[in-house]
């Protein structure tokens, strides 16, 4: 990056990764004929209309991501999946960046970029994060309304609070705060305490489909155990009845990764616990008879709320489940 540059500008293009917009450069005191001479020579670049790379090479991603908020004016932030992909709620990067800017301003388009307009941008934007973008919050709940189906919504959510990015209370007063908000009644029992703990899809299938309707005790989720000198978390433990159930959304299943389950089990064995362990496919299929055979296991340990969810149901309230 040029080194002749305005001080103040080049601290400021230092922020900025080298990236400057046309009103920071006039604002510097350079001319508009310094400008052009810098571009024509190669030693600038444009990104987007009135916004230059002070370097020559290709600019990186991080580049590009600047470029495209000083492209979209004032107030406007990275959102949706470009924020996502920021704070780490997402591994991939999206094709498209995507921009929220306030419903009181209107920007041109440019091709790869996606422009979000909100009323209520002022609160959503990160208050000292670079390059600016929402909060993590209201990024999860901006990828809950785009959400196609019920399970691609819970799984932002879950990934949120899973990897520690944002929490319960946090997300239910972003909730709060937004008049609109598809699938509402479904996020605020996602974020109730009664779900507290559920880190992914099949966690909070497993919930609403097997335990719930069929009147098990509620798991303790994400339950801490001691292995030697680590700890492990156990998907859900049934406490009083000593029952474990792992569940594993792999579509693939390497080897390593089965031998390791095969131990886990083998360790909750060895402490006296029976445990039952299932992948996508059967909770999301045939969740009742998922039910029966926990139920059936529980039953044995003493569970007295076993019940069937419907007629046809194989759990039975009398003998816990049928094999």
């Amino acid at each position: 990056m040029a080194r002749d540059l305005p001080s103040e500008l080049r601290e400021l293009a230092d922020c900025q990764l080298g990236v400057i917009s046309r009103a920071q450069i006039l604002d510097a005191g350079l001319s508009r004929a310094v400008m052009a001479s810098r571009l024509d020579r190669g030693s600038w670049q444009r990104l987007f209309p009135g916004v230059y790379a002070a370097f020559s090479g290709e600019p990186a991603r991080a580049a590009i991501l600047w470029a495209a908020v000083l492209h979209a004016g004032c107030g406007a932030m990275l959102s949706h999946q470009t924020a996502a992909e920021l704070d780490h709620l997402t591994d991939e990067s999206s094709s498209r960046i995507h921009l929220t800017v306030p419903s009181c301003r209107r920007v041109r388009g440019q091709p790869g970029l996606a422009i979000h307009y909100s009323a209520r941008a002022a609160q959503a934007i990160h208050p000292a994060r670079t390059p600016p973008r929402t909060r993590v919050e209201e990024t999860v709940l901006d990828l809950w309304q785009g959400a196609r189906t019920i399970d691609e919504a819970v799984t932002w959510v879950t990934r949120g609070i899973g990897r520690r990015l944002t929490t319960q209370d946090k997300l239910r007063d972003a909730m709060a705060a937004r008049r609109r908000l598809p699938r509402r009644q479904a996020l605020a029992e996602l974020l109730g305490p009664d779900l507290g703990g559920v880190h992914s899809v099949l966690e909070y299938r497993y919930v609403r489909d097997v335990e719930r309707p069929h009147g098990f005790p509620p798991a303790r989720r994400q339950a801490p155990v001691r292995r030697g000198a680590h700890n492990e978390y156990l998907d859900l433990l049934y406490e009083e009845q000593q029952t474990v159930v792992e569940l594993d959304g792999r579509v693939a299943h390497p080897a390593d990764a089965r031998w390791r389950d095969v131990r886990r089990d083998n360790a909750a064995t060895a402490d006296g616990r029976a445990t039952l362990r299932y992948g996508w496919l059967p909770i999301s299929t045939t969740p009742c008879d998922v039910a029966a055979e926990v139920g059936y296991v529980l039953k044995l340990r003493g569970c007295l709320t076993v019940r069937p969810c419907c007629a046809c149901c194989p759990v039975t309230a009398d003998a816990g489940a049928r094999r």
